[in-house]
């Protein structure tokens, strides 16, 4: 079987987009998420989940690249997903973002996301990126709600700009399903 690419971008030229991460949690571990939920704790299983968001300014914080970046950098002294390194230098020869897209002033907690980042137990395995202009987010995620390999862990989870949505999902899903998923997003949503 091929292995799945740690960085597949898609869609047309622009600096905006929408985009799905794949993160392995290593064990199971009880999270709050900022001020989701009032502060409630929320348990998380141990595996495979997905993040899906958007960031879609032309340049600036709210850039594609900024955006994945951020997400592959932990607060303080922490060290960075080991994506990072990969990002920077592939969104450098595909020309999204600027050459040096780190965050300026280090990263604080800000998304519910943040949070589940952060922890040294979360890895960013994937990204697929989607670069385009229209707000793809909300369907995105709606679609991966539907499918059967998905689970809700909390309702509204990460989709603080769409609560009817969850963009924190749990995935119960074969390498293929994940070789598959950027095709299934191109011809549904391109």
């Amino acid at each position: 079987m091929m292995e799945i690419p740690k960085i597949i971008v898609i869609g047309d030229n622009t600096q905006a987009g929408t985009y799905i991460l794949r993160i392995l949690l290593q064990k199971d571990t009880e999270l709050i998420f900022g001020h989701f939920k009032k502060g409630k704790p929320i348990h998380l299983p141990e595996g495979i989940y997905t993040y899906v968001g958007s960031a879609l300014s032309e340049k600036g914080a709210t850039s594609l690249a900024r955006r994945l970046v951020r997400h592959a950098t932990r607060t303080d002294d922490k060290p960075p997903h080991n994506i990072r390194k990969e990002m920077l230098s592939r969104f450098q020869e595909i020309e999204l973002g600027p050459p040096y897209p780190l965050p300026k002033n280090g990263k604080k907690l800000f998304w519910n996301i943040d949070h589940f980042l952060d922890l040294d137990l979360a890895e960013i395995i994937n990204v697929i990126a989607i670069r385009s202009t229209e707000r793809l987010e909300s369907y995105i995620a709606e679609y991966l709600e539907n499918d059967t390999k998905t689970q809700i862990i909390e309702k509204s989870l990460g989709a603080n700009d769409s609560p009817k949505n969850t963009h924190v999902l749990h995935v119960n899903a074969d390498e293929q399903w994940w070789l598959n998923l950027p095709n299934n997003l191109m011809v549904r949503f391109l």
